[in-house]
């Protein structure tokens, strides 16, 4: 009797697929070491963290596929949120907290995919 099945084999070699084990380094100066290291501590993160942020993102921008920064994603949804929650305060209807949820609940779902074709939009114009 094997002690793993074939479908717990291939679970385990998805798994490992995504554990993080290649290593990508590069050296720089001091000043620019202390001028990355300052930048990181802004945004709140770790050295690697922040590389890693920072090459996934290039990988994104660099696939072609159409994307928006996620400032622009919530101000999307803000947007979003205030058209529909105002128009029917506006109209003097009562907004009940499951309408209120349900509004929150199709901005979530909705926000990225309107930013994104409102920055493919300002890339026309």
């Amino acid at each position: 009797m094997p002690l793993l099945s074939d479908d717990a084999m291939v679970q385990r070699a998805e798994q490992r697929a995504s554990f993080r084990l290649t290593n990508v380094s590069s050296k720089l100066s001091q000043n620019e070491t202390a001028q990355f290291d300052a930048l990181a501590k802004r945004r709140g993160q770790q050295r690697g963290e922040f590389i890693r942020h920072l090459i996934l993102d290039e990988l994104t921008r660099d696939s072609g596929e159409p994307s928006a920064s996620a400032e622009l994603n919530e101000l999307v949804g803000i947007r979003l949120m205030l058209m529909n929650v105002l128009k029917p305060i506006a109209a003097g209807q009562k907004l009940t907290p499951e309408v209120f949820d349900s509004i929150m609940t199709e901005v979530k779902k909705r926000k990225k995919a309107v930013a994104i074709e409102a920055r493919q939009e300002a890339e026309r114009a």
